[in-house]
């Protein structure tokens, strides 16, 4: 066992977690933990940060350093040790288990890339929907503040074709991009909502939008 390892199946082991729910907090697969835990694999720099802050103990102290003598070690033993069959469920999920999405953060006219924010991908997805639907927005005016959605904000979303009731969804409407909380009204029509300071709303047939992206998260600029 690496000292990486130890002290992760430490941590694990006094927070009260199997290894299965580490696993799923952290985005891998269950094996990946038991690997590192085991000493089949190194713990690269970025999965070690994240235990590190969910676990809330330091793994990069001096003492956890591994020397190319010990590395050399734990790599003699891996290649000693049977390695059991793994089925191909196993194996796409260790494919994907690690993977970082860089999303992409854009304007209202997703034309322009203003930046990227890492994202990490299970199971083909992040954050539970199709890696390649997902984006950021930049909030580009305050019409929403009375949803608590500012100028400058960041807001995760992905993108969809049609609306669920009181949801909040980036929308084309009489040629304008604008983000607006959409309301069923019942036979075909909706009632779009702002509050910038004070509710505006407006009804109009479903079919004079068109939906883009429905807003999930804020992640408010301080």
């Amino acid at each position: 066992m690496s000292r990486v390892g130890e002290k992760i199946k430490q941590a694990r082991e006094k927070n009260g977690l199997s290894a299965k729910v580490l696993a799923k907090k952290l985005g891998v697969a269950e094996k990946y933990i038991n690997d590192i835990e085991l000493g089949r694999k190194v713990a690269n720099e970025s999965f070690i940060a994240r235990a590190s802050k969910f676990l809330k103990t330091d793994l990069n102290d001096i003492n956890m350093v591994v020397t190319d003598e010990e590395l050399m070690k734990e790599k003699e033993i891996l290649r000693k040790t049977p390695k059991p069959k793994a089925q191909k469920s196993e194996v796409w999920t260790d494919a994907f288990s690690s993977v970082i999405k860089n999303v992409p953060i854009y304007n209202y006219s997703l034309t322009s890339i203003k930046g990227t924010k890492e994202l990490i991908v299970h199971s083909n997805k992040v954050e539970g929907y199709p890696q390649d639907k997902v984006l950021y927005l930049e909030i580009e005016n305050d019409e929403m503040s009375g949803f608590r959605i500012l100028k400058g904000d960041l807001v995760f979303a992905h993108k969809v074709k049609e609306f669920s009731n009181n949801g909040i969804f980036l929308i084309d409407h009489k040629g304008e991009r604008k983000i607006r909380q959409i309301r069923s009204l019942g036979n075909s029509k909706v009632l779009l909502i702002s509050n910038g300071g004070s509710l505006f709303t407006e009804t109009t047939e479903i079919k004079e939008i068109n939906i883009i992206a429905k807003l999930e998260r804020i992640e408010i600029k301080l």
